[in-house]
């Protein structure tokens, strides 16, 4: 029964860890978290965002759910403004595949062969940065920056984005040490 379920464990495992966001956060350790009850979109920031306008309403809404499961409001005068940016970055692996340093060994189809094999592909690696600013004082006091694989379809885009919103606000509001 074990040897059954362990290669779907591996699969399961492996898929999942494609699918990661890499999350780092930074805050202002003095503003009063607790106090941020409504939030509300930095109109110029979202519109000088270098994206699709269908990726920016996408962005939107993955944070506008998941800031009212957090149990804020919208609100046309927030406590918080939410503005965020993204960058793009294309990379490009490539692999030898050689089993030695010689350049020899077995070729697929005939044998023997001489000369080294390579593979090569590409992935796009995404970064969305996520601000949230008070409204009152006009300060930044909390950052989320989440990075991860862009490469899935674009069937996939709504849960691609959701996941990485939702990977990065699960932060907020930071755990503050006193």
């Amino acid at each position: 029964m074990k040897t059954k379920i362990f290669p779907f464990v591996i699969a399961f495992l492996l898929l999942t860890s494609c699918q990661s966001v890499r999350v780092v956060t930074d805050y202002d350790k003095v503003a009063p978290f607790k106090s941020y009850k409504t939030f509300g979109f930095h109109k110029k920031g979202v519109d000088d965002a270098e994206i699709s306008d269908l990726d920016k309403r996408r962005i939107l809404r993955a944070i506008e759910t998941a800031l009212l499961e957090k149990g804020f409001t919208k609100s046309d005068t927030p406590d918080l403004l939410v503005n965020f940016f993204t960058k793009e970055n294309q990379q490009i692996n490539i692999n030898n595949n050689n089993f030695n340093s010689f350049g020899y060994g077995w070729g697929w189809a005939r044998g023997p062969y001489f000369g080294a094999q390579y593979t090569i592909s590409n992935s796009t690696q995404g970064t969305l940065y996520i601000d949230l600013i008070d409204n009152k004082r006009k300060e930044l006091i909390w950052q989320g920056i989440g990075r991860g694989d862009l490469t899935s379809s674009v069937k996939h885009k709504d849960e691609r984005i959701t996941t990485f919103v939702t990977s990065i606000l699960c932060s907020y509001p930071p755990e503050i040490e006193l």
